[in-house]
């Protein structure tokens, strides 16, 4: 056993008690951060190396400080994004919607298909789809300028070129893609006004305008994500957009059919709860 094994032994029965909900992940990945290595080579550490500052990110860990804003990156499907205060910290969960987009895009009968995100945050949702959908062009919309200033950096590092941020709010967004878009997805804030947040790391770190929706339910973003995706997209276009897993059911009445949508579907994330609902626009 290595100096720096022992101290992550004892970080993480601090982090344990602090109520940090994976303890021992988080202590090693803020011991890897700290010394330059992978986690699985922490054992490779000498003890003259061991360096003090592995106590400072876990104590800032121990009060709930995101583990992300300490390493300064967070991992989303196949990309390292950079984020810190003032960006939404991309979830596991959202990577579900994202899959389902990008099998979406790969069925289509589409060579280079047109995808739009709105409210992107850090880019992860647009630089997924650029990465794994071959020749897609993905338009992300952030209004924010924090958080543009984080999608700027990591579409200038991971973009490839084929991913594009336009400083512009998502209920008007990008009028001259109107009828062309092949797909439209969002994360929006839905957060009802007044609800708090159990998850200190959420409550107390993550910006308030990219968790409270706007409206006594909170969906005013999501309404006009229909609205906007109702003019972006092309006939038999589809739209996805993340939700709380009780606001399921109010969202799934925003598409409507007499707006034109078909195929409208409550969809679960990997707990098996509601999370996101998928509509086409109608060719008729």
């Amino acid at each position: 056993m290595t100096l720096l094994l022992d101290e992550i032994a004892l970080a993480t029965a601090r982090l344990a008690e602090a109520g940090v909900p994976s303890p021992r992940t988080d202590a090693e990945e803020i011991a890897a951060f700290v010394h330059g290595v992978r986690r699985s080579e922490l054992h490779t550490v000498k003890d003259s190396d061991f360096d003090a500052l592995f106590w400072e990110g876990i104590a800032r860990r121990e009060a709930r400080e995101p583990l992300q804003h300490i390493t300064g990156h967070a991992y989303f499907r196949y990309l390292e994004l950079a984020v810190g205060p003032g960006v939404f910290v991309p979830r596991p969960e959202t990577e579900v919607m994202v899959g389902w987009a990008i099998e979406t895009l790969r069925a289509m009968d589409v060579t280079a298909p047109l995808v739009v995100d709105l409210g992107t945050g850090s880019g992860a949702i647009a630089l997924s789809i650029a990465q794994e959908v071959a020749l897609a062009e993905v338009h992300a919309v952030e209004v924010d300028p924090e958080a543009y200033t984080w999608a700027k950096r990591n579409i200038s590092e991971l973009g490839q070129g084929r991913t594009h941020l336009h400083p512009e709010d998502l209920a008007e967004a990008l009028p001259e893609l109107n009828g062309k878009v092949d797909l439209v997805i969002s994360n929006p804030p839905y957060i009802p006004p007044g609800s708090i947040p159990r998850d200190p790391e959420v409550r107390d770190y993550d910006p308030s305008r990219a968790l409270y929706g706007s409206g006594e339910d909170g969906l005013g973003e999501v309404r006009a994500v229909e609205r906007t995706a109702r003019l972006l997209l092309r006939p038999g276009g589809w739209v996805a957009v993340e939700h709380a897993d009780e606001q399921g059911r109010a969202v799934y009445l925003t598409f409507p059919e007499d707006h034109g949508w078909r195929d409208v579907r409550l969809r679960q994330d990997l707990t098996r709860r509601d999370r996101f609902v998928t509509a086409r626009l109608g060719q008729d």
